[in-house]
């Protein structure tokens, strides 16, 4: 997590929202931006999400489980009780799911249509959403750009993100199938959130060298598919490994990457990715001069986050060695093993030491922060959800893809 100053990597933008339904010249600016995608080969948009309701979206379960609070971590500095009490499920004020459901969550439409039912476009890509990104993108165009959404489990801990990689490998092969995709030719995926670390672990598993690491993860998900009798994930694995092996996964085409909000945590490798992106909804509220970090001071922290004062604490707070924990014991091992793998430094010190050095964006990739705001002054978590559901509103979307092609596609 390094607080470098990224340099020519980083740009700064004001967002202008826009009403896209009610706006011809915003309509036609996304139609101009859709010519621009298309001359550019972007052949698939995938809007992948998950929920902000019913997932422990800070990741308290596991920062408890260490006895951050029993042990007397928090001991001499203040406010970092108040905190992690904010942070709890049962205090953040963030509802649960109707008849207490929670992750896994399936990729299906009656659960995308509950979340737009329940959530709206709070860090959500809503049916709306899609319907009018396809519309009005490929107004004009010859060969249209097919718009997916796709719902990831929602499963905020390794193992669960873990096998999300690989059931994205899966998905990327069969757009690739269906749509014919070759050489030149991209895959532009844009990631809410945690969804984002999914990506990142696809990247890693995507490489091109071929590493013991990728063999040893491959293996032990597929030991626990078998083990929990999850047939999709195991003929997954034997599907893509030797795509994997070969670099042959994506026949030739690039996955391009947009993360939204995504906690800094897993690195990337970019050796077998296209371009990538990462945009967090930022307010500096520093005063010496590091406007590129989020600011980490107790207890101030506390008092602002209710309105989203700096912009994502989400961003800020989801980092190592927080999660939510899963409920099986085969799981927990599981879960056990791949964290050993992609994140070995562990402990509620290591949350603390991560969150304080409040760095917005990892080594890899363009870094894009946007003031979105939404910071209105309202103490409603549903406005704002600590920041983190600007990102995905409707009237977002012209902002959100005119940066995209500027930045990636220009």
């Amino acid at each position: 997590m390094s607080r470098k100053n990224p340099g020519d990597r980083l740009t700064v933008r004001e967002v202008a929202p826009t009403a896209l339904i009610e706006s011809s010249s915003g309509q036609d600016a996304m139609a101009a931006l859709g010519k621009r995608l298309s001359q550019t080969s972007v052949r698939v948009i995938v809007l992948l999400h998950g929920s902000i309701m019913g997932s422990d979206v800070f990741g308290v379960q596991r920062l408890d489980e260490l006895g951050g609070l029993k042990r007397g971590y928090s001991r001499g500095v203040a406010g970092l009780d108040a905190l992690l009490a904010l942070m709890r499920e049962s205090n953040n004020g963030i509802s649960q799911l109707p008849g207490g459901l929670k992750p896994p969550l399936a990729n299906d439409d009656a659960i995308k249509r509950l979340l737009d039912e329940q959530i709206g476009d709070a860090g959500n890509f809503t049916n709306t959403y899609l319907e009018l990104m396809r519309q009005s993108l490929n107004r004009g165009l010859d060969r249209p750009i097919h718009c997916v959404r796709e719902l990831w489990s929602c499963e905020h801990h390794h193992l669960g993100r873990a096998m999300a990689a690989v059931s994205m490998l899966g998905r990327l092969r069969d757009w690739g199938e269906a749509h014919k995709l070759g050489q030149g030719d991209r895959v532009l995926v844009q990631a809410h959130g945690q969804a984002g670390l999914v990506l990142a672990l696809v990247s890693n598993l995507l490489c091109m060298a071929s590493t013991s690491g990728r063999t040893r993860l491959l293996d032990l998900l597929s030991a626990f598919a078998s083990q929990v009798n999850r047939p999709d994930i195991t003929s997954t694995i034997q599907r893509v490994t030797p795509l994997l092996s070969n670099g042959t996964l994506l026949n030739g085409a690039a996955l391009d990457v947009v993360t939204f909000g995504m906690p800094v945590r897993y690195g990337w490798d970019p050796s077998g990715m296209g371009k990538l992106l990462h945009i967090v909804n930022h307010r500096n509220m520093r005063t010496d001069g590091k406007t590129w970090l989020s600011k980490m001071e107790l207890p101030q922290i506390t008092m602002e986050m209710p309105i989203a004062w700096g912009g994502d604490y989400v961003q800020e707070l989801a980092v190592a060695g927080s999660d939510a924990m899963p409920t099986a014991e085969a799981a927990n091992a599981a879960n056990k093993a791949v964290w050993e793998l992609v994140e070995p430094y562990d402990g509620f010190e290591r949350w603390l030491e991560c969150a304080r050095r409040a760095v917005r964006f990892p080594s890899e990739g363009r870094c894009l922060l946007a003031d979105y705001k939404d910071s209105t002054g309202s103490t409603n978590v549903r406005d704002h959800y600590y920041g983190h559901a600007a990102y995905t509103r409707l009237n977002a979307m012209l902002f959100n893809t005119t940066e995209i092609a500027r930045t990636l596609y220009s």
